[in-house]
């Protein structure tokens, strides 16, 4: 490999860090929704795996029945996780045209 190759190589690297690191930012203020217990329990994560809110419905709200609603948050939470995981891949996704570059996937976790 010659040098202007490698500097070749080396700008696009360096091009592509920078828009993962636009990607990363603009992951950072999308949020995706999930919910269990029908709606009873919603969670709300953004790009950098983090939950922003959390809204239980009061009549989900039962001192007699803490088990359940633990699984409800629970349930709701990982399910927003989830979908903050596949919104970052996706987005992750454009830039590299589809390629599975290792470590990206999870950047963000």
């Amino acid at each position: 490999m010659n040098k202007k190759m490698l500097g070749d190589l080396m700008k696009q690297a360096q091009k592509m860090q920078q828009e993962m690191g636009k990607i990363q930012e603009e992951s950072k203020k999308k949020t995706v929704e999930a919910s269990a217990g029908g709606g009873m329990v919603v969670a709300v994560a953004n790009g950098a795996m983090e939950i922003v809110s959390l809204k239980l419905e009061r009549d989900v709200i039962n001192p007699d029945d803490a088990e359940m609603l633990q699984d409800l948050i629970i349930a709701a939470i990982n399910e927003a996780l989830r979908r903050a995981q596949q919104m970052v891949s996706e987005d992750m996704g454009k830039l590299t045209g589809g390629m599975n570059l290792p470590g990206l996937g999870n950047m963000f976790g």
